[in-house]
Parts: structure tokens; sequence; C-alpha cells
């Protein structure tokens, strides 16, 4: 026999080995040799004989135990462990276990029928190249999605489904009476029903068809469906809120404090339909101010137990979309009676301080209150008061009014206006002194025509007036989270945990490619540090790409009852206390600090922390679903811009392409290395860069570029572009 022939033999005998191996791990239940054979489609004397053969060898060594007379199972062993596995787009995997440094590599061909996101038992062995773990995923405990969306392939007698997600490795089989009415080329919502293990396609059902591909609505649906986010109220939630008595009775009235005629106004977006936070102002003696932060009273109407409740705790946030807002509560509640219109009596939870000039905190009261708001100003309005703050008149132009006609503002509202940005800009800096951390992103915004076509890009910029709401809103949340903290009774917070050093380490990485750099030493420094380095970038080039890696290099901020505190504001203590018209945690908090107030015992419920971690999941879903409508609209944007020449940043360096943000309009986009003709290039990654083999020309990490759109896909929201080469060289 050849040596060939032996070398075949021997690994054969090796695969048959971990084959039967495989078979085991996946049965919970004893199996004999017949089993193993049909499992491996194995029908031939000679291979069943050696499968017997093997099942003894392995008993020998140890591997298996047979449990009953010709029935076996593997031994109990250290070698599995539960995690969550992430598939990337090539369908290679690693599963996450929080107990383990490394991640386990997962081969294709070791998936077994896992999907991205599931938490699966997986069993390690040693990695034959590169060291590291490596194993196969053995029992899917449990699926963290079962809807996708995609498109439908129909055929004679079955459909297909291409899902949309890059994660999603496969597709999904449809049988024909399974396609719900759907065409052949919609985009379609299909659910997982089964995954027969010998399919290499889990089979679905079509529960919903979205529509055309590229049509608008089809894909903001998609968006909302990708996310597992609903679009509309059920009708019986619908009837339940329209039904409800939103009358301010006199009787409740008589329950709390009334602030009705105290100086009281709202200053929002100027596009905002929900007012759920009002400002009053009351001058005192002795250099003294009363300023009230009045929240919208949504516990008030939303009670425990009601199909109203449950719906707002299902979606447990508002969704800001680039064209629309999906709410948390019907309009009843969320435009309507839970919104501080001016002219309007309003139930509200109130933070009451009494504030010295040097913004000390005096004196604070908590409690339920009813108030009418004098005014509604935008942010556009009070910035104009603000920036007139020395003139005797505040003449609001024609061109930022609300109702597109000039006004003058009330000279009390004004002065009120003007002291409480005096009072937030200390507020802000002692804040910053403390070590909070200023992130201060660009926020791309659009111009929308009557058909929801982006007419123009610009850019959200936050001044004085936004961050004198901020400063007070911020002081609520704090103070309210205080008062409980130091009582040291159960709560909702707001906590946001120090960052990881090794995310830490690789933004150091990246931005001395810029000339950039971080003290590090302890807490402090490091929060100065990022303060200096986001100061630093503003109006660069590199700007939004430094600010998002920034972001990126923190812990994400949770909902939890365990109080670590929030490092990016510096406060020991905070929650969200302001917003309960569009997040669930604070209608939580409202509740809690209401029978805290009312003399209830500490609340030990286990299912506030379940709550707050289904918050804190939405929070993420919703906030994914908000970056995929904006990257949406971009590529919307650009396809009527397609040929076009650009200026643009590269804003990332990859083995297959080159990533580049647009500066005008901050939409970015790849080119593909294989799109790159002049020369055969590399990629070298401890440098953040592509050098050519022969010219040596190289492209680095925020290194400014000329780009052509080459192609805009709505479908996949993706953006491709031709290189033209660097700013300086054309």
């Amino acid at each position: 026999m050849s040596k060939r022939k032996k070398r075949r033999k021997k690994n054969t005998s090796t695969n048959l080995t971990q084959n039967i191996l495989s078979v085991l791990r996946k049965h919970n239940q004893p199996v004999n040799y017949k089993q193993i054979a049909a499992t491996l489609n194995v029908g031939d004397t000679s291979t069943r004989n050696l499968i017997i053969k093997r099942l003894r060898s392995l008993k020998e060594k140890g591997t298996i135990q047979e449990v009953e007379r010709g029935k076996f199972t593997l031994k109990a062993s250290n070698n599995y462990y539960t995690g969550v596995v992430d598939i990337n787009s090539r369908g290679q995997g690693y599963v996450i276990v929080e107990d383990l440094d490394d991640d386990i590599f997962i081969n294709s061909k070791n998936l077994n029928r896992s999907l991205n996101g599931d938490t699966v038992q997986v069993y390690v062995f040693k990695r034959k190249r590169g060291g590291g773990k490596e194993g196969e995923i053995v029992k899917i405990i449990q699926r963290k999605k079962v809807e996708f969306v995609g498109v439908i392939k129909i055929h004679d007698n079955f459909a297909f489904v291409n899902c949309s997600d890059h994660k999603m490795h496969t597709d999904i089989f449809v049988k024909k009476k399974d396609i719900n009415k759907a065409n052949d080329g919609d985009k379609v919502l299909v659910a997982l029903i089964d995954w027969p293990e010998k399919a290499e396609s889990p089979y679905g059902s079509v529960i919903k068809v979205l529509g055309a591909p590229g049509e608008h609505h089809t894909e903001i649906h998609s968006i909302l469906a990708q996310y597992g986010l609903p679009y509309e109220f059920p009708n019986e939630v619908n009837e339940f809120a329209n039904n409800m008595d939103t009358t301010i009775h006199p009787d409740e009235i008589a329950k709390r404090k009334d602030l009705r005629k105290e100086l009281t106004f709202t200053i929002d977006p100027k596009d905002a339909k929900d007012f759920d936070d009002a400002l009053s102002f009351k001058k005192l003696n002795n250099d003294l101010y009363e300023i009230g932060i009045h929240i919208a009273d949504v516990s008030h109407y939303l009670q425990p137990g009601t199909i109203l409740d449950e719906e707002a705790y299902e979606r447990a946030t508002s969704v800001y979309l680039v064209d629309r807002v999906v709410p948390m509560l019907p309009e009843i509640l969320s435009n309507k009676a839970c919104s501080l219109r001016p002219n309007e009596e309003k139930f509200t939870f109130s933070a009451i301080f009494k504030i010295n000039s040097k913004a000390e905190i005096i004196s604070q009261w908590f409690g339920k209150t009813v108030i009418e708001s004098d005014s509604r100003f935008s942010y556009e309005e009070a910035q104009h008061i603000i920036e007139n703050a020395n003139k005797p008149h505040y003449t609001i132009p024609a061109e930022i009014a609300l109702n597109n006609k000039e006004y003058t503002v009330d000279k009390t509202i004004s002065e009120a206006i003007i002291k409480l940005n005096t009072l937030a800009k200390i507020l802000r800096k002692r804040r910053m002194h403390q070590g909070a951390i200023s992130f201060d992103k660009v926020e791309v915004k659009f111009h929308l025509d009557e058909n929801n076509n982006p007419e123009r890009v610009y850019f959200k910029e936050s001044k004085d007036a936004n961050k004198l709401i901020e400063e007070f809103m911020l002081l609520a949340n704090r103070k309210v989270a205080e008062f409980i903290g130091k009582q040291n009774k159960t709560f909702v917070y707001r906590v946001h945990d120090e960052p990881d050093d090794e995310k830490i380490a690789a933004l150091q990485n990246i931005i001395k490619q810029f000339g950039y750099h971080l003290k590090t030493l302890n807490r402090k420094t490091t929060a100065n540090s990022l303060n200096k380095l986001l100061n630093d970038v503003q109006g660069k080039k590199e700007q939004n790409m430094v600010d998002t890696l920034a972001i990126r290099s923190m812990s994400k901020a949770i909902y939890t009852t365990n109080n670590i505190g929030h490092y990016g504001l510096a406060f020991d203590h905070y929650t969200h206390f302001t917003s309960p018209i569009r997040r669930y945690p604070d209608v939580l908090v409202h509740r809690l600090l209401q029978y805290y107030l009312e003399g209830g015992k500490n609340n030990k419920s286990n299912d506030l922390e379940e709550q707050c971690e289904h918050c804190s999941n939405m929070e993420n879903l919703a906030s994914s679903a908000e970056r995929d409508s904006i990257k949406y609209m971009q590529v919307k944007f650009m396809v009527d811009h397609q040929d076009q020449e650009f200026l643009g940043v590269i804003s990332g360096v990859t083995e297959w392409g080159i990533y580049v943000e647009i500066i005008s309009n901050k939409c970015e986009g790849m080119v593909r290395l294989q799109d790159m003709k002049d020369d055969h290039y590399k990629f070298i990654k401890e440098e953040f860069a592509i050098e050519g083999q022969f010219t040596k020309n190289r492209f680095q990490l925020g290194d400014e570029v000329w780009v052509r759109v080459k192609n805009a896909d709505l479908i996949k929201r993706h953006l491709d572009f031709e290189m033209l080469g660097h700013k300086n060289n054309r």
C-alpha cells in the first residue's frame, strides 16, 4: 500500500472517530451503533463494524461510557461551556463565555444549526492551527431571535428567503403553503418553525409581507421588523387608551402641590409633539431661586396590570427614526394627556430646588404636583434670548419663531431663561471638574420632502439652550437617585461602568496616528484626557471618527438595581426620572419614588432587576434601529449623487477594503481592495493602513481622499466608493 493510501486511511479513521463523538454530543440520550450509523448515513457492513470497534476503543480510553448494554454516552468532562455565539459574515463564529478570558473559535461546519446571538453549549477541543480554543456547538439552549427580514425567491413548489442580516449565515426554506400571499421578490418577515437535523436550511413561515424592496415604507418597516420593534399599536390597546378618563379632577388636584400660578415654560425641539418636562422659576430673597423640574406624571395614567402598561413595558422605549417616532405610549397620552402643552392644566411629578447664585442646592422637595405651562419655546427661540441677553427687548424673529411670526417675549420669562442659563453653566463646569466626560458628538439630520426623500443633510449642534435643559434634567435625575440611594432602598439606577483597559488601549493605538495621546494613570486623568481629546478634535477632519471611537471605548450605560455610579457623568448616584413618556424605566422610578415618599418599606422584588435588563435590551435594539434608519437615509441621499466626486476621510481599514466618510455629509462607504486595480494592496493591521506592492501607494486611517460614488444599495443600506486618490495628489 502506498504512503498516500495509508495516510488517507488514517484520516478516514480519525474522521470517523470525530463523527461518532459529534453524534454522541448531540444526543441527550444514550445511543447504540445502529443509531450512530443511521445518523451518519452509513449503510455498508464494513463501516458499521468499524463504528463498533471505535466505540470499544473510545470506551477503553475513558472518552465514552456504556450506560447500558450496547448504549453509549460521552463521559462528563470539563470541556463543556455555555455562552453566546457571535457569527461573522463569512459564516464562522466565536462563543463568548463569561468566565473565560478567550473566546472559543467555531468553524462553520461545527455551528450545527446555531444562529448569531444564540445561547449555546459548546464542546471545546485543541485547535489544530494557531493555538487557542476551538469548539463544536452541541446544544442550542435559547434562540436569540426566531423572526428574520429578507427577500423571498419563489420557485414552483417552494421558496427561499435570503435574509438581510449579514450575520445570518443561511437562507430560510419556505414551503409553498407557508408563503402567505407573498410575491416573488417581496421583502418579508419570516419566522423559524423547524430545522430538521439533515436539512441544510431552517424551515420558516412568512408572517408578514413588508412590500417591494427599496420602497421607503418597506425599508423603514423592515428596520423595525429586523429588531422585533412594532410600528403600530394593537387595536385593543388603542381602544383602552382612548376610553381612559384624562380629565383633571378637583379631587386629584387636592392631593397635590398646586403650582398652576408659578412661572412655568417648556423648551423643546421645534418639531417636538410630546413635552414631558417643564421648568418653573421664582426669585426668592437672600440671593435664592426656586427652580422646579416638572415631569409628566405618566404613572398616574399608566396603571400596573392593564394591557396599556403591558404594551408600554414590552416596548420599553420610544424609537426615533429619521422620518417618524414609534412611541412607547398611544397618542392620547404621549401627545395629549401627558404632554405639558401651554395653557393646559397637567398632572406632574416634580423635583423642586432652592438654589443660590453659586448653583449650590440649599433644599429640595419631591412630589406630585399640578402645573399650567405659560409658554412653549423651541431651542432656537431660547438660544436667541440667551444670545441677546444684553438687549432691553427680546424680539424673536419670524424665521425662527414657532408660528413664523415675529413676537416679543415677556420680560419675566426671558430673564428667567437667562438666569437659568447662568446657573446651568456653573453646574456644567462643576460637573466637568469632577471628571464628567463631554460627548458632544455630531448628530446627522435630514430635511425631508413630502415623499420622505432627503433633500439636504445637516448637523445638529448642541448650544447653550440645549445644555440648559440638559443640566437641569441631570440635576433632577441625580438628586432623585441620591435621595433614595442614601436611604439604602432598592431603586432603578442608570449606571455606567469604567471603560475597559483593553478598549482604552485600542483607542490610544488609533489616535496616535493623528498625533493625540491619552493619560490613563487613574480614573480622573483618563476622564480629563478624554475630554482634552474630544476638545482637540473639534472641527478637525477626524472629529466624527474619533468621537465615535471614543464612545465605543466606553462601557454601555444600563439600568440596574445595583448602583455602581455613572462614570461618564461622574455621579455616584444617577437614575432616569425625566422622560416617562418615552422611557419605561422612568415610569418605574416614578412608582418607586412615590411608594417610598408614602412611607413604603424597602421593595426587594426580584422582578425589578429583570425589568431593568429588559429595558436595557430594548434600548439597545431601538438604538440599533435608529442607526440603521440614518444609514438608510444617507444611502438614499447618495442615490442621486452617483458618479459624483467627494472629499472624505479614511475612517476604517480592513483586509477587504477601506471605509471612507464623506466630510460634507458624514455618509460612509467602502472602497473594496479588489476594485483598486492600479496595484496589489497589502493590509498592514498594526498601522491601520494598506500599501501597494509595487507603487508603494499608502492609504492610512485619517487620510483625506477623493472618492466617487460607485453604487448606492438601498436594500443592503450600503455605499460602494471608487478610490480617486489622496487629497493633495489630484
